[in-house]
């Protein structure tokens, strides 16, 4: 397996981004841990330095820091709940207006993420689009450039996104919900990657899938969906039973489609999914507030 390679490949992923890891991070990645410390550091920097934008020592990938990687995955999710829950703090103190509130929801995850998830998001469009074979769609997914369907998709992405933030109510329960979502989603995503037929044997999707101990990852993240999906239906309610039924729907699209049209998942299609998901499951909490709010 080549480690290095998808080193590289993440280096430029994030170059792409934006990110630059400062000379701290560096050093911090030449501190020895004692033990399984020093896996559980490595695997954590491995998760946040694949998925995520936020400046991370890089070490090199192997057997033992990429066994567990998967299970890290949500603690990304959890950097952006975070993240999200402070701002939706500061605009409620700062008492600001709908739009720049709803701006900062809509941007925060993708500013964290560098904007990953998006790019796999925008392949798997223009593959889609295309209607053509299965061999040309996992061509078009590995084509740097940008098309057309692409654009159409991100656009109207964000709209719908910004549309929904702005109506998403500024409550501790509400954000909350949100929150947990974020866990949940990538939970479920890396629960897929080591579950779901792979299309191919490279790429990243199978590169993290090979590398991880497929049957206790598998446990771990089962464990994480769950204990998010009690407390995301213990805190919301109804509106936590209405995310957890779009984050399921959109499982269920996902493994559909990525069967039938490319063979399989791949790295772009679990980005693909992610950010269907989190504009699912939004939508869901959106609905469900708004429902509740008329019903009382």
């Amino acid at each position: 397996m080549n480690w290095e390679h998808w080193k590289a490949r993440a280096g430029r992923l994030k170059a792409q981004a934006g990110q630059k890891i400062g000379h701290a991070a560096g050093r911090a990645g030449k501190i020895r841990l004692p033990g399984g410390l020093q896996t559980a550091a490595e695997t954590l920097a491995v998760a946040f330095g694949m998925f995520s934008a936020v400046p991370a020592p890089q070490p090199a990938w192997n057997e033992k820091n990429m066994r567990y990687a998967l299970c890290a995955f949500p603690l990304v999710g959890a950097a952006v709940a975070l993240a999200f829950g402070a701002w939706g703090w500061a605009a409620a103190a700062l008492d600001l207006p709908v739009l720049l509130r709803a701006a900062g929801f809509c941007l925060l995850p993708v500013w964290i993420t560098g904007g990953i998830h998006l790019d796999g998001y925008a392949d798997t469009c223009d593959a889609l689009a295309s209607y053509a074979s299965q061999e040309e769609r996992l061509a078009i997914l590995k084509d740097p450039h940008c098309g057309a369907f692409a654009v159409i998709r991100l656009c109207s992405w964000f709209v719908a996104d910004l549309a929904l933030c702005a109506a998403l109510p500024l409550t501790s329960r509400a954000v909350g919900c949100m929150q947990l979502g974020f866990v949940l989603e990538r939970a479920i995503s890396g629960w897929a990657v080591a579950a779901l037929p792979l299309a191919k044997h490279t790429g990243l999707a199978h590169t993290f899938s090979t590398a991880a101990d497929r049957q206790r990852v598998k446990l771990i993240l089962t464990g994480v969906i769950l204990a998010a999906s009690m407390l995301l239906v213990g805190i919301g309610g109804v509106s936590g039973w209405a995310m957890l039924a779009a984050a399921l729907a959109a499982l269920g699209r996902y493994a559909a489609v990525s069967r039938r049209d490319f063979g399989g998942i791949t790295g772009d299609l679990a980005g693909w999914f992610l950010q269907r998901c989190e504009l699912w499951m939004l939508g869901a909490l959106v609905a469900a507030q708004l429902m509740e709010a008329r019903w009382l």
